[in-house]
């Protein structure tokens, strides 16, 4: 038996782990606060649910195969397709505009690198059912917010319209999107190559934003997004074959490689399971790359772990003292382990909360007992004082 994970998945031991989880707890109270509700789809689908609706490349990459009862089904390649799926089969019990956040696991078959896995965490917010500015800037709001609360001072949500590159072929247009990887002269170069002339880079850069992008930025900065954070692109060109309007993107100038997510207004793409369209605008974070950045620029708080006390036993006739503590601290709203070997020597009771970043050790003895007391030690000092159980609430909670 080979003890390692398939190539293109992995682990989370409890460090990394507690990491993903601060992320997503900072930004599912952002997106609740913006009254989006979450949405959970199943990691098995009928297969023809999924194929054709990613291209060629998407059913190359897609996992396959026939479940045990001869179906034909498929793993979630993305989470906008389920969402589809969603809003046809559930159309008479959604409330519209019906704005929900997913967070779950999607597989893709392909070749494992450096920052690509087979199994990875999406993280989408979409508004479906409305086309109005208002739920473009929205969504743009609830992304910015997002960023700062995760600690980002410097980012920058690159704006565009697909109408500003008009009648633009869209092999030109995904040359031009190379603009900041290749620079101007290769791109231009490449126009030419394939038989665009090259002042079609200039033109577009020259671009003014459209009516209705001017129009999303203003309704943004008025809930909240500040303008400094804004800044139109003309040459941003993501999401060719599905965005209809706005288009987004973010950056940060403090982590120079690639985005931290990306968005847009897609009209055309939610009604591919019913009768009618439903004009919809989301953002999907990158999450893997936002762990990367948090990490890099030290964004993370210093501690992560959320157990704030060890209580340590002192023997077996202690024992159940020790659990009795540890009950009390934990109906005060405390986080707090029980040590479970009464055989086990102080030191190493000690030595494990240290290697665990347990912030305090509780410790109960007969010395204690006799004093109707605790010893609280502060592990970061090596502070040790005797307290009243009161007391010690205080000082932990403070």
């Amino acid at each position: 038996m080979k003890t390692q994970t398939l190539k293109g998945f992995r682990d989370f031991l409890p460090l990394e782990a507690k990491k993903r989880e601060y992320i997503l707890d900072v930004l599912k109270k952002v997106f609740t606060s913006y009254g989006f509700e979450p949405l959970e789809t199943p990691t098995l689908e009928y297969e023809d649910v999924l194929t054709g609706k990613y291209g060629d490349e998407g059913d190359k990459l897609m996992y396959r195969f026939e479940d045990n009862g001869g179906r034909q089904v498929a793993l979630r390649y993305d989470q906008t397709v389920p969402l589809a799926r969603v809003v046809a089969q559930y159309q008479n019990d959604l409330s519209m505009p019906f704005k929900r956040y997913q967070i779950q696991p999607v597989f893709r078959a392909d070749k494992p690198q450096k920052g690509r896995y087979r199994e990875f965490l999406q993280c989408d917010i979409d508004t479906v059912g409305s086309d109005k500015n208002s739920a473009d800037a929205e969504i743009i709001a609830i992304a910015a917010k997002s960023y700062e609360l995760l600690g980002f001072k410097n980012f920058k949500i690159l704006l565009n319209d697909r109408a500003v590159f008009g009648k633009t072929p869209t092999k030109a247009i995904m040359i031009i999107d190379k603009l900041k990887k290749i620079g101007a002269e290769r791109v231009k170069l490449e126009l030419k190559q394939n038989g665009f002339d090259p002042a079609i880079l200039e033109q577009i850069q020259k671009s003014k934003t459209t009516e209705s992008l001017s129009l999303t930025m203003k309704v943004a900065a008025r809930l909240g997004t500040k303008e400094q954070n804004l800044e139109f692109s003309p040459t941003l060109a993501r999401g060719l074959d599905y965005y209809t309007g706005t288009i987004i993107e973010v950056e940060s100038p403090d982590y120079p490689y690639g985005s931290l997510g990306g968005g847009g207004r897609y009209d055309n793409l939610i009604g591919m399971f019913s009768n009618q369209n439903y004009p919809a605008v989301g953002f999907s974070f990158g999450f893997d790359r936002i762990i990367e950045a948090m990490t890099e620029l030290n964004l993370f708080p210093k501690d992560l772990n959320k157990t704030k006390v060890l209580v340590t036993i002192f023997n077996l006739e202690l024992a159940d003292k020790s659990a009795e503590i540890a009950s009390k601290l934990r109906v005060n709203n405390i986080n707090t382990e029980l040590w479970l070997d009464p055989d086990s020597k102080m030191e190493k009771q000690l030595k494990y909360a240290d290697k665990k970043n347990i912030p305090y050790v509780i410790m109960l003895g007969p010395k204690e007992i006799e004093k109707n007391c605790l010893t609280i030690k502060n592990m970061k000092t090596g502070e040790q004082i005797e307290s009243t159980f009161e007391k010690i609430i205080t000082k932990i909670k403070n």
